[in-house]
């Protein structure tokens, strides 16, 4: 298409006069200089650590949520445990939902002069951060208090979707390169690992002194339990509210710090080719398009089981380290060695897939966590080789940290080539992703549930019956072990290796430079019709 159009202009051009001809020269100089090759688009270390920092209000929220919310509505706020568990469990159910439905709205979002991703982290960040720090107020008030807190955590966790869908879909437009993405996704995956920490460590110095202490008779009498609560609590009640929310007051400050580092220090970039697409596209008709991608079908069901696995261990870990293994005051040490071999390891798996390939990673980085889950369901309780298993499994985290977010956005680029002419699917991509995630994390907080209700756990008893202790260790150990080797069967099965992938970056390129020539080619002709 523009050879043709340029051979036009020449034929035009041999027309013209000479004193015109002459100063037509220049359009023809012009367009030589226009067909030199573009230098790559490379990111700077700069800008790849301001996307990272990004990714940490998720991360630092969700762990002070997922870990102290429980024993904060039962011990603090004092709301009974059947309203605490529907607040809970329908918020966690809502929060899945809203990632396909803010996916949705971005899909349908004009591109502005911030671009189109970027206007919802700004206008979600201090929405988000006033409906988390009212997450961690008690009111004064007794009658609708969980409808307070059912109302603020489904309000947070729609607007820290807003902020976290369209963060995650920015991959996609930081830069065109596929290296750069991948790096700058090393980046943001070890800044997240490092949220972790720093949520747990926060909200766990601050408010640590109101753990309640377990009960050697676990059917003693209310009088007896606010005995119990009266001589280990050295604060008042309403001090220990203070400390949630000095607490909450925190890491609402980093979340604010941590987005107006991602809005100052990342463009967002727009596809060459994305600017001659003007005929819209239905939500449902991309939804049908993206769910019927053989690639991204197979993606997430492999990494469902996964992370269905990895879940089924960070949601019993607690209880399988307090109650089975015996240690009940390692548990923050335990996962803070775990969180921080994975924060070490995520650059290694950022240079081995580099070296070796994404799939090759999935393989050796995930299925690295199985010989140190069999040793867990082995040994007996042993301190030592608790703490070996706990930073051995960090590398395994790290891998399924790092891998998922690295894989997304080649199967997003074969998704391009095959329907060149839909773009703003991204958003659906990465929600839809997320919202899999979720649910794999609804599957197994209600697998881990039902199975301790039927075998008889107790609640905030010193110990469990035999029962439990089998159960536990059967959810931490062999039934990850089954979800990770089901997994990877389904990787087996991923199309898009190492020669896909650089087959797909040349077909990109090829179409980002017609692209680019189509819009000089049009540029030219203007010139021409003008001096003519």
């Amino acid at each position: 298409m523009a050879k043709g159009e340029g051979a036009e202009s020449g034929s035009a051009a041999g027309l013209l006069p000479a004193s015109i001809l002459q100063a037509g020269e220049r359009p023809a100089q012009v367009k030589v200089m226009k067909k030199e090759p573009k230098k790559k688009q490379q990111l700077s270390v700069c800008n790849k650590i301001c996307y990272a920092v990004g990714g940490a209000p998720y991360q630092v929220t969700g762990c002070a949520l997922g870990f102290f919310l429980q024993i904060y509505l039962l011990d603090v706020a004092q709301v009974d445990p059947f309203s605490a568990s529907i607040i809970l469990f329908v918020g966690r159910a809502w929060d899945a939902i809203t990632d396909p439905l803010v996916g949705f709205c971005i899909s349908k979002s004009p591109w502005t002069r911030l671009g189109r991703l970027m206007p919802w982290i700004i206008f979600s960040t201090p929405l988000a951060i006033t409906a988390y720090f009212l997450i961690w107020f008690v009111p004064d008030f007794q009658q609708g208090q969980a409808l307070w807190y059912l109302l603020f955590y489904c309000l947070f966790e729609t607007l820290v979707t807003c902020f976290h869908v369209p963060y995650s879909a920015l991959t996609m437009f930081i830069s065109t390169e596929q290296s750069e993405r991948d790096s700058a996704t090393a980046y943001r995956m070890t800044v997240e690992v490092l949220g972790t920490v720093l949520g747990t460590a926060i909200q766990g110095q601050i408010v640590g002194q109101a753990d309640t202490p377990c009960l050697q008779d676990p059917n003693a009498s209310t009088a007896t339990l606010e005995g119990a609560n009266h001589t280990h609590s050295t604060t008042s009640l309403k001090e220990t509210q203070n400390a949630y929310l000095l607490a909450a007051g925190v890491i609402a400050s980093i979340y604010v710090i941590c987005a107006i580092i991602l809005i100052l220090g990342v463009r967002e970039q727009r596809e060459p080719y994305e600017t001659q697409q003007a005929k819209p596209m239905s939500f449902f008709r991309g939804l049908r398009l993206v769910m019927t991608h053989g690639p991204y079908i197979k993606l997430i069901a492999g990494f469902l089981f996964t992370s269905l696995a990895f879940m089924l261990v960070e949601g019993n870990f607690a209880l399988f380290c307090t109650y089975t293994l015996g240690f009940r005051n390692e548990f923050q040490n335990l996962l803070l060695a775990i969180m921080l071999s994975a924060t070490v390891t995520i650059p290694i798996w950022q240079w081995f897939l580099t070296r070796f390939g994404k799939k090759m990673a999935v393989y050796i980085g995930i299925s690295s966590a199985v010989p140190f889950l069999i040793l867990v369901a082995l040994m007996e309780s042993n301190l030592i080789v608790t703490y070996v298993v706990a930073v051995a499994a960090g590398i395994s985290v790290a891998a399924a940290f790092l891998l998922p977010w690295s894989m997304l956005p080649d199967v997003i680029d074969d998704f391009h080539l095959k329907q060149p002419h839909i773009h703003g699917t991204e958003p659906i991509f990465f929600s839809f992703y997320v919202f899999f995630t979720k649910f794999a994390s609804g599957v197994s907080l209600g697998i881990s549930t039902l199975s301790l209700d039927f075998t008889g756990y107790q609640t905030r008893a010193c110990s469990q019956p035999e029962r439990v202790k089998f159960t536990l260790k059967m959810l931490v150990t062999m039934a990850p072990i089954v979800l990770i080797l089901l997994g990877l069967l389904l990787f087996k099965l991923y199309p898009i290796d190492e020669e896909k992938r650089r087959q797909n970056k040349k077909a990109l390129q090829a179409l980002r430079e017609e692209a680019s020539s189509s819009g000089c080619s049009e540029t030219d002709s203007t010139e021409l019709a003008s001096i003519l």
